[in-house]
């Protein structure tokens, strides 16, 4: 074995032999950094539960497009070419309503047959209705509203009404909660390391002349270091697998809510945990935060003990 495994084996079991002298300690640190991180991580479970089912709706948005009312039919059947063009690139079914079939459907559905018929002349224009297929997430909205300004342009046409506003807001309130989740996971990543920080400052001051006698004998500053390294990253794997495992648990009971709701839409959507790449990239961020905190306070204090 390299003298260099060697040594960070010795740091490593200096780590744990701390872990065992103090249990108590290390598990109520433990706790506080674990509960530090289980909201970010709860919000990151949730997140990459609505994203995938976000972008699974199925999304027909319909373009609805009034032609004047002075326009002849055979003007406004004239129009189906021209809007072909425009929707080219994309792909779409484009059915025209003649105004007597709009003013039938209207009847139908309002039950308001009588009071259509004191108006007289039919107030309906001809129109298009348009449907849009192939937009499989919330970011294609925005393509939406491109197509809607160029039939705006097109002559004869009085107005364009558009349905994709649900669209858009789906998408600002998954970006919203996603820099939330960041905003709130830098703040807590911060509190991880404050955490840490004490808490191997604690350990460099209780052994203070251990590492004294540490230095007289040789000792190198990297070699006295890294135990303490080893100790802050424990600290912080510790810690997420706890907060990783309370989430897990807070599945069942919440699931068991959201199954009530889902079943009054027809839906079974259920929250799942983290993939097993997800687990292991919080985990080494965790143990990261406790090694970032671990080296911060050693470098601090170490110098003071020069």
């Amino acid at each position: 074995m390299s003298p260099w495994l060697r040594q960070h084996g010795f740091a490593l079991r200096a780590a744990l032999s701390t872990a065992r002298k103090a249990p108590g300690s290390f598990l109520f640190n433990v706790l506080v950094v674990a509960v530090a991180l289980a909201l970010p991580f709860a919000g990151l479970t949730l997140l990459d539960n609505v994203r995938p089912m976000s972008a699974q709706i199925a999304i027909d948005p319909e373009i609805s497009l009034f032609i004047k009312t002075d326009a002849t039919r055979a003007q406004a059947q004239a129009l189906a070419p021209r809007l072909r063009q425009i929707l080219k690139d994309s792909q779409a079914s484009i059915v025209f309503v003649p105004r007597e079939q709009a003013l039938k459907a209207l009847k139908n559905k309002s039950g308001l047959s009588d009071v259509l018929a004191t108006l007289g002349d039919n107030p309906l224009p001809d129109s298009y209705v348009i449907t849009l297929r192939g937009f499989s997430s919330a970011r294609d909205a925005g393509r939406i509203d491109t197509l809607a300004q160029q039939m705006r342009a097109v002559p004869g046409v009085d107005a364009v009404q558009v349905d994709s506003a649900w669209i858009k807001k789906l998408a600002a309130l998954l970006h919203v909660l996603h820099m939330a989740l960041l905003l709130l996971g830098i703040t807590l990543g911060v509190i991880v390391i404050a955490v840490v920080f004490n808490t191997i400052r604690l350990q460099v001051l209780t052994q203070r002349e251990e590492i004294a006698v540490s230095k007289l004998l040789g000792a190198t500053d990297n070699f006295i270091r890294r135990p303490f390294y080893y100790t802050g990253a424990l600290l912080g794997l510790c810690a997420g697998a706890a907060a990783l495992a309370a989430v897990t648990l807070a599945l069942n009971p919440l699931n068991t809510a959201i199954a009530q709701l889902s079943q009054l839409y027809g839906s079974d959507f259920q929250l799942a945990p983290l993939a097993p790449g997800g687990i292991a990239i919080l985990l080494a961020i965790s143990a990261g935060l406790g090694l970032a905190g671990a080296m911060l306070s050693v470098w601090r204090h170490m110098a003071r003990l020069h």
